[in-house]
């Protein structure tokens, strides 16, 4: 029987052991594998003879139809739900709640007819009839099984006939055919490709979860992001009770988007209205604390920005950030030292997104900094005021899209007062009740809602 080692990390294959590997230079990656003898399912190669139809000629993906899970935050991330053929995969941390969002698709896609295989190689049956229990009523349409031999799933999948596959987790999984133990990257690997194949000539949508390593990739260094058709992180933070499902990959719909979720005992929530989660607690008098309209994906959320400025007593001033990134916020620091004669260099900033969300787009420039002057003179912005708009190194408020989005969900949220960056086009229609303050300097910006001293 011959003897080869692989890479972890890259797959290069070896007739002996190696230090370090040759293709991609990682030291003590080389592992034996052991060709395993053959089951006796089909994992041959399909010999067909390839044929090539005219593009014109293939049904479109409208006409075929996708699958609505029946949960609209999962429908609107997925672009419109499932695909048939296409393979998903959700990602996250251990313990984030994928086993949990996962066992309820799969519950509302029985309860509209579809007959569902989940397979699980982590739980016993009895511990999925124990959640399933905790999130509601279980039809006859939900088939589970406790395997990660892929060769008996795949049999499973050819005696059922599901309309809908589930795997959980892709860690946990064997092919027959590699020596590899469960989990390593050669694994991985093979039994996402079969579980690909299946889903295509099936054409039956497959959802694989996939545990994030803490190098922050699903099951590995970027392994199954090229091979999926769908990514999907279930992100959020243990302190809080709310869940976000975010886009990454989508060959099948818009990505950026995002779900929101809220832990509950009897499982994940929709939540249709994010902004007054995150605003719930929000103090409109209290100094640093400032609203600003961000854009994830096609939806507005409302988010409260929080800045602390003191003087520090240490030869280093502390810049600490929660939510946002460290260094956007020098650089606005810089800005706002320049062109509004603040001082900051001396003192301890600490940033804070309320409610774990995470802001990352330029919008939320004249937002950190009219928080950070505000915490800074001690003096609250006026009430019930929202900020959005880019911020330049020269001291100007640049547009932003989606203008007309944001102001909507202002005024749905009873805000009074957004101060924007002048518009190009100015046809935009300003919801009644809220007054809008167009600048194009950061200096009227700030000087409209606060007075620096």
């Amino acid at each position: 029987m011959k003897r080869s080692f692989v890479c972890k990390s890259c797959g290069h294959v070896s007739p002996k052991w190696l230090g370090r590997c040759p293709e991609c230079g990682t030291w003590e990656s080389m592992e034996e594998r052991v060709p395993k003898p053959s089951t006796g399912h089909t994992f041959h190669a399909d010999t067909a003879v390839a044929e090539a139809v005219a593009l014109s000629d293939v049904s479109s993906l409208n006409e075929g139809g996708r699958i609505k899970v029946g949960m609209g935050e999962v429908d609107r991330v997925l672009g419109g739900g499932l695909v048939p053929g296409g393979l998903v995969l959700l990602g996250g941390e251990p313990g984030i709640g994928k086993s949990t969002l996962l066992l309820q698709l799969l519950m509302r896609l029985e309860a509209k007819g579809e007959k569902v295989l989940y397979v699980s190689g982590e739980e016993s049956l009895a511990q999925l009839r124990l959640r399933a229990d905790r999130l509601g009523r279980c039809g006859k349409g939900l088939f589970v099984a406790s395997e990660s031999g892929l060769d008996r799933i795949l049999g499973l999948v050819d005696d059922l006939g599901p309309s809908v596959l589930a795997i959980d987790s892709v860690q946990t999984l064997s092919a027959p055919d590699v020596a590899s133990a469960p989990g390593s990257i050669t694994q991985v690997r093979e039994s996402t490709a079969w579980l690909m194949k299946i889903s295509k000539r099936l054409s039956i949508p497959v959802i694989i979860i996939g545990h994030v390593t803490k190098d922050g990739a699903i099951a590995g260094p970027r392994v199954l992001e090229h091979l999926v058709d769908t990514v999907l992180y279930f992100e959020g933070d243990r302190s809080y009770s709310f869940r976000i499902l975010r886009s990454v990959k989508n060959r099948y719909g818009p990505t950026h988007e995002i779900g929101i979720f809220e832990m509950r005992e009897t499982g994940l929530e929709e939540v249709p209205n994010p902004s007054r989660l995150f605003l719930g607690q929000y103090a409109s008098a209290v100094p640093g604390s400032v609203i600003v309209p961000c854009m994830e994906g096609s939806r507005p959320i409302l988010v409260e920005i929080q800045a602390l400025v003191n003087s520090s007593y240490l030869a280093m001033p502390r810049r600490t950030v929660t939510g946002f990134d460290t260094n956007r916020l020098a650089l606005l620091v810089a800005v706002a030292e320049r062109h509004l004669g603040v001082v900051l260099y001396d003192k301890d900033i600490f940033i804070n997104v309320a409610g774990g969300i995470k802001v990352s787009e330029p919008a939320s420039d004249l937002a950190i900094i009219a928080a950070l002057v505000s915490s800074l003179q001690g003096q609250p912005v006026c009430p019930g005021t929202a900020f959005f708009g880019e911020v330049g190194l020269t001291g100007e408020v640049r547009p932003v899209g989606r203008a007309d989005i944001r102001l909507n969900e202002v005024a749905r949220l009873g805000l009074r007062r957004c101060v924007m960056p002048i518009l190009a086009s100015q046809g935009m229609h300003v919801p009644e009740g809220v007054e809008v303050l167009q600048v194009n300097s950061l200096k009227d910006a700030i000087n409209a809602v606060i007075k620096v001293s």
